[in-house]
């Protein structure tokens, strides 16, 4: 999930950016240090009646259905809004986009606390044919790489009309990769944060290299096995079922004629892959960011990376940072406002934008699904305002 804004790819997309950069205010943290652990008195209260209100609000036309989960011993709440005529089954799956990213960093993650991958090694050590020289390991999973964006190929003209025609292709990690052949470094690999898909892509197929099996292998042995998560997958590129759907989500379509069409993409292709194809439910979000922050993934010393913020400043092109610092750390973006600080991640595919975050000492916990039916990112006044009320905040700047 790709946020610049001189590209093409699908507006949706630049929208959970522009989500992140809304929720983040206040300076960065020092190099290798931390941000602070949110205190119980400064997160406000859970009000159930402030969630509901925020879902009703959903807008008609541009968002078909949403829900949200709101769990932690600071209160739980469940509710959803839709269309007339439109289930929500909020214990369905969805698909999470971006928020596949955490589970690709959780995997290189262990991989470096068992000694098998070097966060600090050459890309090149596992992948000697890659392209650019002197990017770390470690530089692909906070964002710090230089990586190019690559050529608009698999993502199209951002339209809604291409993605429905277009929605069941499927392009490998190597076609995406490649796409960036001849492209320079945006800037010198860690002196900037730019938030670039293809980072995870490569960070990926590190995985296959290192352990000599398929990527989708490895997750469903780490991490979604071990942890029961039963409504978690990472599907093949060519299988774009997705059982048990919490919504049916769709597009507007334009005609020709000046009128317009729904196009259902509940079936799409999950090409994205470790970078954003993977399949989950509330639920199993909830309980995976849970054992996460527990420490129960991950050694101590690679724990403490997922909270971990570099101090750089951002690329001219970030729109995912406000305030010219960086915001993500090696599998996180940190969120701050009106002094809670919650971690966790935006994903968006054409039809779904979700999202999973919590207070370190996951006294709160907030998983949601909207439905946007545009590529636009109009759907995210609405989200922004399921976030601030899910952590009990009147607004989020």
């Amino acid at each position: 999930m790709n946020a610049y804004p001189h590209r093409t790819r699908w507006a949706v997309v630049a929208a959970a950016g522009a989500l992140a950069a809304a929720l983040t205010v206040g300076a960065g943290t020092p190099a290798l240090a931390a941000a602070p652990t949110a205190t119980a008195s400064a997160l406000p209260p859970l009000d159930p009646a402030a969630v509901r209100a925020a879902l009703a609000q959903r807008p008609a036309g541009d968002v078909s259905a949403a829900f949200v989960r709101i769990t932690g011993s600071g209160g739980h709440f469940a509710g959803s809004s839709a269309e007339d005529g439109m289930t929500v089954d909020a214990s369905g799956r969805f698909r999470i986009g971006s928020i596949s990213k955490i589970f690709t960093a959780t995997v290189v993650l262990q991989l470096a606390g068992e000694g098998r991958i070097d966060l600090d090694a050459d890309v090149r050590q596992y992948l000697p044919d890659f392209p650019y020289q002197g990017v770390q390991v470690g530089q692909l999973l906070n964002h710090t790489s230089g990586l190019p964006n690559g050529d608009n190929g698999p993502w199209g003209d951002g339209s809604t009309g291409w993605f429905e025609t277009h929605r069941l292709d499927s392009f490998t990690p190597e076609q995406v990769i490649a796409t960036m052949a001849g492209e320079p470094l945006g800037f010198t690999p860690g002196t900037e944060q730019q938030y670039n898909g293809m980072n995870t892509f490569v960070a990926g197929l590190i995985v296959e290299k290192v352990t000599g099996h398929r990527y989708a292998d490895e997750l469903r042995q780490r991490i979604i096995r071990p942890l029961g998560l039963h409504d978690t997958a990472l599907p093949d590129g060519d299988d774009p079922a997705l059982r048990h759907p919490a919504t049916h989500p769709y597009l507007t379509v334009p005609d020709a004629d000046g009128g317009s069409h729904r196009a259902d993409v509940t079936e799409q292709s999950p090409w994205p892959w470790a970078e954003g194809g993977m399949i989950s439910s509330a639920a199993d979000l909830d309980r995976f960011l849970t054992a996460l922050f527990r420490g129960r993934l991950l050694p101590a010393s690679e724990q403490e990376r997922l909270f971990t913020v570099p101090d750089v400043p951002v690329a001219p092109h970030n729109n995912h940072c406000p305030g010219g610092k960086a915001c993500m750390s090696m599998g996180l973006e940190r969120l701050q406002t009106n002094g809670v600080t919650a971690w966790g991640k935006t994903g968006s595919r054409p039809g779904s934008t979700s999202g999973v975050f919590a207070t370190r000492d996951l006294s709160r916990k907030v998983v949601y699904s909207v439905d946007p039916t545009a590529l636009n990112g109009a759907e995210t006044p609405y989200v922004l305002g399921l976030v601030a009320t899910g952590f009990g905040l009147k607004s989020v700047v």
